[in-house]
């Protein structure tokens, strides 16, 4: 008799996503999806697929190209008892709901001292290495991490990007998500997800890869970035730390503590600009909160203060770089 067949079956990043989503839809009957070419499309890239099919246009719905009126709906709808889902078709132009985002919707919890709940995630494609220039390609996390009442996560592995996911649509206030485009259909992170249901807590981060010479902190693509930067550290004689925050806000701090009373050494990665980026933020706190543990000025690499160039050179010329995090940890390492 022949050996049975293993039927484990790899997810990659995106089906996460859309797995995630349709779980929720089918535990939450208060749970409505919003957003545009959401409905029989799919969206831009598919993360929505098979829902308006399944679940019809009273849970799924199709938006005019409004960035503000869709927030802003979905803002009432949540006032209403429903928990809702905002497609961003690139979060480049969540810009547009900004003001529905940052002096409504996060701010109710606060101005009904508690009384009012707003659970709505806002998730979209985000960030550049893929050729989409100016406007496709930013990461403008620091906007709302200014904006007290909202969480903001990022993930950077398929595992992750479905629990987090999930632990943010059954959040009571709102959430933005970063979803990494250019990590949606990449064959290498693939994962055979859990069969049964799970969350991944927002507000702790995972260590990537351990060890005792330099602390890499960092999240979403760039993620694995600092895991061949790593390795090449490696062939310098130093043993690297990668820290993968996941959520942004709130920062889990005392596990970048924790690693920095090992190894005494910080580089933060990010790819959105360099002032008054999250990365600079992060080495704020740890400098008010861990100096005594720091034998080296820490060091950010960050893109460039510039727009994201179309041409590919161009491109990774301002962003962040594997050879350029090894410069970064070579110089705090040798300081």
């Amino acid at each position: 008799m022949a050996a049975p067949v293993a039927t484990e079956v790899k997810s990659n990043y995106l089906t996460a996503l859309k797995e995630a989503l349709a779980e929720e839809m089918e535990r939450n009957p208060h749970m409505i999806c919003m957003g545009e070419d959401i409905g029989p499309l799919g969206g831009a890239f598919g993360v929505t697929d098979g829902l308006h099919a399944k679940y019809g246009r009273e849970r799924v719905y199709d938006m005019p190209i409004s960035e503000a009126a869709i927030v802003g709906t979905a803002c009432g709808l949540c006032l209403n008892g429903k928990t809702v889902m905002v497609e961003m078709q690139f979060i480049d132009f969540i810009s547009c709901g900004f003001d529905q985002i940052v002096n409504m919707t996060a701010t109710y919890h606060y101005r009904t001292a508690g009384e009012v709940s707003m659970p709505m995630v806002i998730r979209g494609p985000a960030g550049a290495y893929g050729g989409g220039a100016l406007y496709h390609s930013q990461m403008n996390e620091a906007w709302f991490a200014n904006s007290p009442g909202l969480k903001i996560v990022c993930p950077s592995t398929v595992y992750d990007a479905k629990g987090l996911m999930k632990a943010a649509l059954r959040d009571p206030n709102p959430v933005i998500f970063y979803e990494i485009k250019d990590l949606y259909r990449r064959r290498e992170i693939e994962e055979v997800l859990p069969t049964e249901d799970y969350i991944v807590p927002l507000g702790k981060a995972r260590i990537a890869l351990e060890g005792d010479d330099l602390t890499i902190v960092t999240y979403g693509q760039n993620v694995y970035h600092a895991l061949s930067a790593a390795e090449k550290l490696k062939e310098e004689g130093y043993s690297a730390e990668v820290i993968d925050i996941r959520t942004i806000v709130p920062l889990d701090e005392e596990t970048i503590i924790e690693s920095l009373k090992k190894t005494n050494r910080l580089v933060v990665v990010n790819e959105a600009p360099m002032t008054c980026g999250f990365a600079g933020e992060i080495l704020s706190r740890m400098a008010e909160k861990a100096f005594e543990y720091l034998d080296a000025p820490p060091v950010r690499v960050t893109r460039l203060d510039t727009p994201v160039p179309w041409v590919k050179p161009l491109e990774l010329y301002v962003l962040p770089s594997v050879a350029k995090i090894v410069e970064a940890g070579l110089k705090v390492c040798k300081f």
